[in-house]
């Protein structure tokens, strides 16, 4: 898990794909955080993308960095706890300006079942499952 929050960090953005009905849905994200030994996002409750989540917890992340690639399955779970969004919200401090932890909007959640490949063109896949 360790190495796929590196990359995603190293990316600084990458993709989150989600489902809304039968049409995917792709944005650019940026949050990643590691809390409870759980990897964790984050969004605010008024956005489309956190309602796709509650709706279906399936989701991909895709992103770039250095000519490799990443690919990673999981089940978004949202952790409702003030003390995950607080963390979240000190590793990015630029998000204060927009979101509080008791705010009613800030909202995180946590990868489960989650399987990551990294690829590149010259070496093998590594997949690493968490």
């Amino acid at each position: 898990m360790n190495e796929v929050y590196e990359f995603l960090k190293k990316c600084e953005t990458y993709y989150l794909a989600t489902v809304e009905g039968n049409q995917p849905r792709v944005r650019p994200f940026g949050t990643v955080d590691i809390f409870d030994n759980k990897l964790y996002l984050q969004t605010g409750k008024i956005k489309n993308v956190s309602k796709q989540m509650k709706e279906n917890s399936k989701i991909e992340i895709c992103g770039m960095a250095g000519g490799r690639w990443i690919r990673v399955e999981a089940a978004a779970v949202e952790d409702d706890r003030a003390e995950a969004r607080q963390h979240m919200l000190d590793a990015y401090p630029s998000l204060q300006g927009m979101y509080k932890a008791d705010d009613g909007n800030c909202q995180v959640f946590y990868l489960k079942d989650a399987t990551a490949t990294i690829s590149s063109f010259t070496d093998a896949p590594k997949v690493i499952k968490f």
